[in-house]
């Protein structure tokens, strides 16, 4: 079954920098950096999700273009499940599936998406933050030009 991912409007620069920072912090010094934050931030958990969609569902999903395998599917409905399974905690427990969700995040990162030109993780994610950041700011300016 696929990962259906409903309409929405696309993070906005200022949520991309919260979630990123949230999982940037957490790679770097651990929970203790980001203790109570989720408290703080009730839509943390639901920024990290999102984000975790961007980040996961492309390097997963089977497009048409793609040279399809059995491994190929495999991998989409791993990434279908995963997604699925973050959803639900998001919603059931956002408080502690913001730090769930931000070390699936940095996992991911980890394994499935390393930089071969850079090992820091924490480079790697600071690298895709900007891309998410350039493109949400993209998406917004051109949204706001259609208003």
């Amino acid at each position: 079954m696929p990962y259906l991912i409903p309409p929405r409007t696309p993070l906005t620069e200022e949520q991309v920098e919260r979630a990123f920072d949230y999982v940037i912090e957490l790679q770097l010094g651990g929970g203790s950096h980001v203790a109570g934050r989720a408290d703080a931030d009730p839509e943390l958990a639901f920024l990290l999700l999102r984000l975790a969609e961007d980040i996961v569902f492309p390097a997963t999903a089977v497009s048409e273009d793609d040279d399809l395998y059995s491994d190929s599917f495999a991998l989409d409905e791993v990434g279908c499940i995963l997604l699925s399974a973050l959803r639900d905690w998001a919603r059931d427990s956002p408080t502690t599936g913001a730090l769930g969700i931000a070390r699936t995040i940095i996992r991911f990162t980890v394994d499935v998406i390393p930089d071969p030109d850079d090992e820091d993780t924490a480079t790697t994610l600071e690298t895709m933050r900007d891309e998410h950041r350039e493109h949400a700011r993209t998406v917004h300016c051109v949204a706001g030009a259609h208003q």
